[in-house]
């Protein structure tokens, strides 16, 4: 499954294409279904190059639909089956359902929301479940429970809706005290801060504020995007990523060989162009930092994950500071998978190429219980 209704439709799109090049053919039947922005199921095409940047255009699910390839999911845990519908022709039943890979990215995909009906259709699903997907969604959330376990992360402040704009005929202009006791508690974070959605993702949404003059409208623009704003305090260093897998029969889970993230181009941080459409963006692996300090990010990473109840795989993200300390950043339910993304050029690394990784994946989802996890 791929595409979804949130602002990562098309990252969702470019990773589904590779991973639908690296699948293993003599051992699985693939079913693409792309989820349009709509909300409508659709029974792709089975052809990775129709998932691919072209011409400069980002792939989407709605280039992709063809008249009776709507799918309507049967939630009927004895059959765990997709059906075809198309106006005026009975249904056409794709047959069960072994096992779902959610490639999908941001609200409604990877926030639990999709997780939670696969568990009432009865279906097997990779990644992790209701709860993880929604705490490592929520970054407030998923910073608390890092907290509450002891995990090194910075400081941020939470912007609320009901705090930045209450409701009233003069809500949009007016300096309540909830809005300035929170730019007073932001302030306090120093400057330059990074806002951002607090359920987004792929930097989308994210700016870099250099001084108060520009966080109002940081806030703002982070705001058509989801109604909660986290404003997190700059920590200097370098960016480091570590990939995590459920570990192999009931094992404590193993962390990839972590990367440095080389932003390319123009762009001051990690951010959509730099992420997926600058060619000079690269990943440093293994990152330039002493060998103990790898060590610790990779048991770091897997604390995260434990942390949240993750399930299957996860990326974590760190910064690691001049003075050598180590900085939890966030994790991220289900990784980029395209072919400039982290979390399978970590685990290429590490010695475990896209298609065994993809097989990896899916068979611990198939170890899995169907419905409530």
């Amino acid at each position: 499954m791929f595409g979804g209704r949130s602002s990562e439709h098309a990252v969702s799109c470019l990773g589904a294409g590779n991973v639908l090049a690296a699948l293993d053919r003599d051992r699985y039947e693939v079913v693409p279904v792309g989820i349009a922005r709509d909300g409508r199921w659709i029974l792709a095409p089975d052809d990775p190059g129709q998932l691919a940047i072209a011409g400069g255009e980002l792939p989407s699910v709605e280039a992709m639909s063809a008249p009776g390839t709507e799918i309507a999911a049967r939630l009927d845990p004895a059959t765990r089956g997709l059906v075809v519908t198309a106006p005026g022709d009975p249904p056409r039943s794709l047959g069960e359902v072994d096992v779902v890979l959610p490639l999908l990215h941001g609200a409604y995909g990877e926030d639990g929301t999709l997780q939670g009906l696969l568990e009432m259709a009865g279906a097997r699903y990779a990644g992790a479940g209701v709860f993880a997907s929604a705490a490592g969604m929520d970054k407030e959330y998923m910073k608390l429970l890092f907290a509450a376990r002891g995990l090194p992360v910075g400081r941020y402040v939470v912007v609320r809706d009901r705090d930045w704009r209450p409701p009233g005929p003069d809500s949009v202009t007016a300096v309540t005290p909830e809005r300035k006791r929170v730019l007073d508690d932001i302030a306090e974070l120093g400057w330059p801060v990074f806002v951002k959605p607090a359920r987004g993702g792929s930097s989308i949404g994210t700016t870099r504020v250099p001084d108060p003059g520009e966080l109002e409208e940081a806030i703002e623009a982070a705001r058509e995007h989801d109604p909660k704003v986290l404003v997190e305090a700059a920590v200097p260093g370098i960016e480091v990523e570590c990939a995590v897998l459920e570990g192999i029969a009931g094992g404590p889970p193993d962390a990839s060989v972590p990367a440095q993230v080389l932003v390319g181009g123009d762009s001051e941080f990690y951010d959509f162009q730099a992420k997926y459409l600058e060619a000079d963006t690269a990943m440093a692996i293994p990152p330039p930092i002493p060998a103990d300090a790898i060590a610790e990010v990779r048991r770091l990473a897997c604390a995260a994950f434990d942390a949240l109840s993750c399930e299957g795989l996860a990326r974590v993200d760190f910064f690691y500071t001049p003075d050598g300390k180590i900085v939890l950043n966030e994790i991220n339910t289900m990784p980029g998978m395209t072919s400039a993304s982290a979390f399978p050029m970590m685990w290429e690394a590490t010695g475990l190429p896209l298609p065994e990784l993809m097989d990896r994946i899916i068979q611990t989802a198939l170890g899995k219980r169907p419905g409530l996890r």
